[in-house]
């Protein structure tokens, strides 16, 4: 079901662009496919990063998108469904960009308005890569959703799972951009 959710979500990427552009998402910290910095990992478990969210920014949202959202999973964890480390919801659509360090839910650089659920981690905001001890390098999914409503209807205490589904069933458009990190 999720992945037939998610072939969906793709073909409404690639047809829902305003005037047939793809919508994209790109970082100024993280560089595709490749390792992300310490700066955005962990600082617990064993790891021993800044914890610090990526600067990201998006273009070429849908014509009609009232809302945007970001998340960040990790679908290798060890564990059904994979890892939420971030969902950052609510985002104005006047907003095609967060700043490095926007998932801090008390550091102020998230939009005004957003709302940050529990990542799975149990936290709101940010919660950095920090894979097992000895896995091979994991995949890191940050995801920019553009929104066919102003507000998801989810708070801070919904779950992954739940804003997930909520994001799925609204998206317009969407991008990814991946990032590595193993230890």
């Amino acid at each position: 079901m999720i992945a037939q959710a998610l072939a969906a979500m793709s073909a409404m990427a690639a047809a829902g662009s305003a005037a047939g552009r793809t919508m994209s998402l790109a970082s100024a910290d993280i560089e595709p496919n490749a390792r992300i910095p310490d700066a955005h990992i962990f600082d617990g478990f064993g790891c021993t990063g800044a914890n610090l969210s990526p600067a990201l920014s998006w273009t070429d949202a849908p014509d009609g998108a009232k809302s945007f959202a970001v998340v960040c999973h990790d679908p290798d964890a060890p564990r059904p469904g994979g890892f939420w480390h971030w969902l950052i919801f609510d985002i104005p659509a006047t907003v095609a960009r967060l700043p490095r360090g926007a998932g801090d839910p008390n550091g102020g650089a998230a939009p005004q308005g957003a709302t940050q659920s529990r990542n799975d981690f149990g936290a709101a905001g940010y919660g950095g890569p920090c894979p097992p001890k000895g896995d091979k390098p994991h995949r890191y999914r940050f995801t920019v959703f553009a929104l066919d409503l102003d507000r998801l209807g989810a708070d801070g205490n919904a779950s992954p799972a739940q804003v997930a589904s909520r994001l799925e069933a609204h998206a317009l458009a969407k991008a990814t951009l991946t990032g590595l990190w193993g230890r």
